[in-house]
């Protein structure tokens, strides 16, 4: 599921572990001044920067394990970006985030700075990072170029893998299904990015897995006109293709196949 699904609106959940809290309502965010919030704006060197807002103030630490503390703070950073709690166009000091998760600023500056290799944000001097604003143009280009790669792909592995192999692609399948049934966006991102590469990946070409996982992160990031909000059912429906293009690969019928993958793609625009 590409985040521009634009059929209905409804509440994004996310991971309880090293995240922004959902309960706080971007409203809520943005009158407190002085709460540290990730969604208000602030003064920058006393005056207030046009297009900018950076975030100064800490709010009470949120703890995180220890243990890969970089590669929570990076997951948690993501789901905010999926979910809108970083939103496009706004500037986020490093520091103040680190309060946020109650670390160091250092594995927020290092998750920072896998997020702009990834094009997510860009770095600010002396400010921290702007969460990029990505047009409506550039998420279909990225599609476009999905399609490319991904349908000939899977036609050709719907020839030549025998039916057993995609009996163990079923979990992740099926993972994306009970998300979609939580309506948990920030978990359904996650298991569509996993059950699209773990196909891909049967093609022996790591370079192909890992060209097609970047581009299809990149396409999870929101639009400039801020995230899109999909409604449950929607998530269902996507997760439903997911389940019935396996099937069809398993059945090796190809028409199906590329009328799925096709659809599932045009349906992400």
């Amino acid at each position: 599921m590409e985040q521009a699904r634009t059929r209905g609106v409804a509440g994004p959940a996310y991971p309880a572990v090293a995240h922004i809290p959902a309960q706080m309502t971007r409203e809520q965010a943005r009158g407190a001044q002085g709460g540290g919030s990730l969604g208000g704006g602030e003064q920058v060197r006393g005056e207030q920067v046009r297009g900018e807002h950076t975030h100064s103030e800490p709010a009470a630490p949120i703890p995180v394990q220890r243990h890969s503390v970089r590669g929570q703070i990076l997951e948690a950073l993501r789901a905010a970006l999926v979910g809108g709690d970083l939103e496009p166009g706004e500037v986020y000091s490093a520091p103040v985030l680190a309060a946020r998760f109650g670390v160091s600023a250092t594995p927020v500056r290092e998750a920072m700075q896998q997020l702009a290799h990834e094009g997510a944000v860009e770095v600010v001097p002396n400010r921290g990072f702007r969460v990029a604003e990505r047009s409506a143009r550039e998420l279909a280009e990225l599609i476009e170029i999905r399609s490319l790669l991904e349908v000939p792909v899977m036609l050709r592995l719907a020839r030549t893998v025998p039916a057993g192999q995609w009996a163990a692609l079923r979990p992740l399948a099926e993972a994306t299904v009970t998300a979609a049934a939580r309506g948990d966006i920030a978990a359904y991102v996650d298991a569509d990015r996993a059950f699209h590469g773990a196909i891909l990946t049967l093609s022996g070409n790591q370079q192909l897995v890992m060209v097609a996982d970047d581009l299809h992160r990149r396409s999870q990031w929101p639009l400039a006109t801020g995230p899109v909000h999909v409604r449950r059912a929607d998530l269902i429906a996507d997760a439903a293709e997911h389940t019935a293009l396996l099937d069809a690969l398993v059945a090796q019928d190809l028409a199906v196949v590329n009328s799925l993958v096709r659809e599932h793609f045009n349906g992400a625009q």
